[in-house]
């Protein structure tokens, strides 16, 4: 009789890393409702249940506060997609279809579209967090794109000289209407489960069309 070894205990979470959590989830919270210049330490030490001293403590200023939030946020939103792609699908089509939608559901998520809208209104006061928010997001995107695109293109099913710049047409293809439309007119005018999946079938059959 074979003995299955039982999981490993979680490691403990001290107090120190519980405060630092919780004053994360309060910051992301108040940053989003409020915006950059409408949020105030005290606001965050309230609203996580810590004193003031302790927020100074952890991340030193609020500026270095909204820098570790927009990193974190946008880090985990590409891991959601990018870590473990899944393998290729025989049929192109349908490997590019499930991954765009994968991706939209992602960059179209309320919290996110906020995330973006305030650091393109504060890219004056933080141009190096515009250049984190897209490589992060866009660039590595993309970069995920072409090395999904190279490898249909050694299989001999895509013709592709550039794959890099064909990832980037097909990227903006795909996020262009509904990522715009849901950044200017708001959360409501995120399409439904239906609309983006016609949408992501056209624009993948308009790159496939081109490339084969």
């Amino acid at each position: 009789m074979s003995i299955v070894p039982s999981p490993l205990p979680a490691a403990p979470v001290s107090r120190t890393q519980r405060k630092r959590a919780d004053v994360l989830a309060a910051a992301e919270e108040l940053f989003l409702a409020n915006g950059y210049l409408g949020t105030n330490m005290d606001d965050v030490a309230t609203r996580a249940h810590v004193s003031k001293p302790t927020v100074y403590a952890h991340f030193g200023g609020k500026e270095a506060l909204f820098v570790e939030i927009v990193s974190g946020m946008t880090g985990a939103a590409s891991d959601s997609v990018l870590t473990d792609p899944a393998p290729l699908d025989p049929d192109v089509s349908r490997h590019l279809r499930e991954h765009a939608l994968r991706q939209l559901a992602v960059v179209l998520e309320p919290r996110l579209l906020r995330l973006r809208r305030l650091v393109i209104a504060e890219v004056g006061r933080f141009p190096e967090l515009a250049r984190a928010l897209f490589a992060g997001g866009p660039a590595r995107a993309i970069a995920e794109l072409a090395r999904i695109v190279a490898a249909y293109a050694e299989r001999g099913q895509l013709r592709v000289a550039d794959p890099q710049a064909a990832a980037t047409h097909l990227n903006w293809l795909i996020m262009g209407a509904p990522l715009n439309e849901a950044m200017l007119l708001g959360d409501d005018a995120v399409p439904d489960d239906e609309a983006l999946r016609r949408h992501v079938t056209e624009a993948v059959r308009i790159f496939v069309a081109a490339h084969t």
